[in-house]
């Protein structure tokens, strides 16, 4: 008989991960809308979105976060365009898993109703799809392009390159 270790020392025993919930938003253009990050030279443009609290699901994650960061209220229901993952590195010693939802469009007057919270981000952008890549590390640019086509697709996506401290973060 196969003896088993007690959940606590089994759990200890497993990878550490942190979750993320973002929202994907575009203009009626299907420009897509980014957020510069104050905090952040590695990844400076940024969906609204982040990092789960204890006991919180992505979808709400995504909801919470995108109101403190921009004042816009998403009421769902979520569609789900990727999940992404990530594997740690030493600018942050955990695994990252993410879910990407659908915000949809906005209209110029949302996005120009965005209350930022200056501690996070100090700039809202609008671009075409191709003109984020000069702006952007090639993973995110990645990642990016990854959730527009599954926007357009209407096919969920899987990005699992999305790793800390490799060789490719910079264009």
């Amino acid at each position: 008989m196969t003896e088993f270790l007690p959940p606590e020392e089994y759990a200890a025993s497993l990878p550490k991960a942190t979750v993320f919930g973002a929202l994907f938003f575009t203009d009626m253009d299907d420009r897509p809308v980014q957020l510069h990050a104050v905090y952040s030279a590695e990844h400076p443009w940024q969906l609204p979105g982040g990092t789960a609290e204890d006991g919180e699901r992505p979808w709400r994650t995504a909801v919470r976060e995108t109101a403190e960061e921009t004042g816009l209220l998403v009421p769902g229901p979520p569609r789900l365009l990727a999940a992404v993952f990530g594997l740690p590195g030493a600018s942050w010693p955990l695994a990252t898993v993410g879910f990407v939802f659908d915000g949809g469009r906005l209209t110029d007057r949302q996005i120009a109703s965005f209350t930022l919270a200056p501690e996070e981000h100090d700039e809202v952008r609008v671009l075409q799809l191709e003109e984020w890549r000069a702006l952007m590390p090639v993973q995110d640019f990645a990642r990016l392009t990854t959730i527009a086509e599954a926007r357009r697709s209407g096919v969920a996506a899987y990005f699992g390159d999305w790793d800390r401290d490799t060789e490719e973060t910079a264009r």
